[in-house]
C-alpha cells in the first residue's frame, strides 16, 4: 500500500511537458498524470481522511501533485496551513523562493521543484523552458533551505547516463535531493510513442545514486564510455555487491515515506522502482541488471 498520500491540485496545466498527461495540449485524460487515475473528490473530507489516516500510521506523509492553473497556488497554502502542522507534508509544483519560503513557513517540509531533463536540448524539448535558469533557481533555493528542496530526474529523455550521473551529483553538493524515475509513454502525450530507457541503464543509474548519496564515490570516480554509458563504479564488485545487498538502491526514491507505486510501469513488471522492500531473488536480479 501507498506509504504517501498523494493529491493532486489544479486543472489541466497551463505548461506543455512532453511526457505530461496535464500538459496544456495533452489529450489524455483529464483525470489522469502518469500511469495513474486521480478521481475527483470532496477536499474537505480528502483531507480529513488523510490526517486520520496518519494518525492510525498508516501512512507516513502527504504529497500534493501541483499543476500550473487558475488558484492551484492558493489551494496549496489552504492545504499546508491545515495538513503542515499535522503531518509531514510535501509540496511538488512550480514555484520562485519567495513562494518556496511561504509554504516552507505554513508547515510544508518539502517542496519539490521538478527538473526532469538533464540536459539544455532534452529541457527545451520536452519542457520548453531554460534548464540553466531552472537549475540555477533551484540551487538559490536549496541555499536558503538546506535540506528542504527535492527534484525529480526523469530518464530516457534523450540524455546519456554520465550527464544523469553528473546532474545527481551536482545537485546534491547543493543540497537537493535528486529523485529517479524513468519515462513512461502515456497515451494522449506528445510523446506517447517514445519508448521507456533500458532497464540495465536505470539500475546502473540507481547504483550510482546510492553510491553519490552515501558518499562512497563521486562522479569522478565513474568512468564511462565515449557514448556516456557508466562502466565502472570506481569500486571493486564485491563491495558494490555489499554496498546493494538491502536492495534499498533499487526502491522508490525521494522524499521519506514515498513509493510512489506503478508510476513507471504496470504491476506485472518489470519494476523500475520497487515500491516496497525486495525479496532477496529480486535483489540478486536488480544487482546482477546493474552489474554485468
Amino acid at each position: 500500500p501507498p506509504t504517501t498520500a498523494y493529491l493532486m491540485v489544479g486543472g489541466r496545466c497551463r505548461r506543455d511537458c512532453a511526457f505530461c498527461a496535464q500538459a496544456r495540449s495533452s489529450k489524455a485524460s483529464a483525470a489522469a498524470l502518469s500511469r495513474i487515475s486521480w478521481p475527483s473528490w470532496d477536499e474537505n473530507e480528502v483531507l480529513d481522511a488523510v490526517e486520520q489516516a496518519h494518525a492510525d500510521g498508516r501512512i507516513q506523509r502527504c504529497c500534493l501533485q501541483v499543476t500550473v492553473s487558475p488558484g492551484s497556488f492558493a489551494r496549496v497554502r489552504a492545504i499546508a496551513a491545515r495538513l503542515g502542522p499535522r503531518l509531514p507534508l510535501s509540496a511538488s509544483l512550480v514555484a520562485n523562493v519567495d513562494q518556496v519560503q511561504e509554504l516552507l513557513e505554513l508547515g510544508v517540509e518539502r517542496v519539490g521543484l521538478s527538473l526532469d531533463a538533464v540536459n539544455e536540448e532534452a529541457y527545451r524539448r520536452v519542457k520548453g523552458g531554460d534548464l540553466r535558469r531552472s537549475l540555477a533557481s533551484m540551487q538559490h533555493a536549496a541555499g536558503r533551505f538546506p535540506g528542504r528542496i527535492t527534484t525529480h530526474l526523469m530518464v530516457g529523455l534523450g540524455e546519456t547516463e554520465e550527464e544523469i550521473v553528473r546532474m545527481m551529483a551536482l545537485l546534491l553538493d547543493g543540497g537537493v535531493m535528486p529523485a529517479l524515475f524513468a519515462f513512461t509513454p502515456i497515451r494522449g502525450t506528445a510523446m506517447e510513442d517514445g519508448s521507456p530507457p533500458h532497464l540495465d541503464s536505470y539500475r546502473r543509474l540507481q547504483v550510482a545514486r546510492q553510491l553519490l548519496l552515501e558518499g562512497l564515490c563521486t562522479s569522478d570516480d565513474l568512468s564511462f564510455s565515449e557514448q556516456g554509458r557508466i562502466l565502472s563504479f570506481g569500486l571493486p564488485r564485491s563491495e558494490l555487491e555489499k554496498v546493494l545487498a538491502d536492495g534499498r538502491a533499487f526502491r522508490t526514491s525521494g522524499c521519506p515515506g514515498c513509493n510512489r507505486p506503478y508510476y513507471n510501469e504496470p504491476p506485472r513488471g518489470p519494476l523500475y522502482n520497487y515500491p516496497r522492500c525486495l525479496s532477496a531473488g529480486e535483489t540478486r536480479r536488480a544487482v546482477e541488471e546493474a552489474l554485468s
